[in-house]
């Protein structure tokens, strides 16, 4: 698990303390919700609300246990890795989708500034006030956006760069989780095989097992026959 990454997606969706929880909790086991409050250092009822919000967009799992003394439900808690590596693609995904825009409009169209007040306004913004600004009547200067399109360029490849790794991880887990499917899927079918054995081990041994001879029941005319015949002894 790539704690780095599970982090920003827990910070995308919760703010920066749920980042905290990455540390804490696992992807593999549950941990009790008081458990994960003592280790937070913070009220256990402040640890539920961060984990609300993050199990809203299914970035942690939860079970529940009745406690049989005190009637309460206690809920324990895991990260789910994969879901929270496709969240955080997604969210990336939108940003460079924001940034994109961003360079095509700086791009194709011409941007004015203040350089007093540092107040930007776009062509039509300029054309509407006379390309004066309206609070100090300073004359407005077309913008280079050369500084900014290169900031711009430059935050597009490291989200870029991110979202590499982002696949890379995803895939990975994918063949883990393809792997355990295989192995389960050939347990079972081993399993299923072991009972058609059995079963045909079984009829083999019925059929091998000779028929146990019921004795014949008298018919009432060799009783009477019987007998007579004692009778006459």
């Amino acid at each position: 698990m790539d704690k780095k990454l599970i982090k920003d997606a827990f910070t995308e969706a919760a703010g920066k303390q749920a980042e905290l929880l990455v540390d804490i909790l696992d992807d593999k086991k549950y941990m009790n919700e008081f458990l994960i409050a003592k280790k937070l250092d913070v009220p256990v009822n402040q640890a539920r609300n961060i984990l609300y919000k993050i199990s809203e967009h299914g970035l942690v799992s939860s079970t529940r246990k009745k406690d049989k003394k005190k009637g309460w439900f206690t809920y324990s808690w895991k990260i789910e890795e994969m879901r929270s590596l496709e969240f955080l693609k997604e969210a990336i995904s939108r940003r460079m989708d924001q940034i994109r825009n961003q360079i095509r409009s700086r791009e194709t169209r011409e941007f004015y500034v203040c350089e007093r007040c540092h107040v930007e306004f776009n062509e039509e913004n300029a054309l509407l006030h006379d390309f004066v600004c309206p609070e100090c009547g300073n004359v407005l200067t077309l913008k280079d956006n050369s500084k900014l399109l290169k900031e711009f360029k430059k935050n597009l490849e490291g989200f870029e760069i991110m979202l590499n790794t982002i696949d890379g991880e995803i895939g990975r887990e994918q063949a883990i989780e393809s792997k355990k499917i295989k192995i389960k899927e050939a347990v079972m079918k081993r399993a299923k095989l072991k009972e058609k054995a059995a079963a045909r081990e079984k009829a083999r041994k019925a059929a091998k097992k000779p028929a146990s001879k019921k004795p014949k029941k008298q018919t009432k005319a060799h009783k009477k026959s019987n007998s007579s015949k004692k009778r006459k002894k």
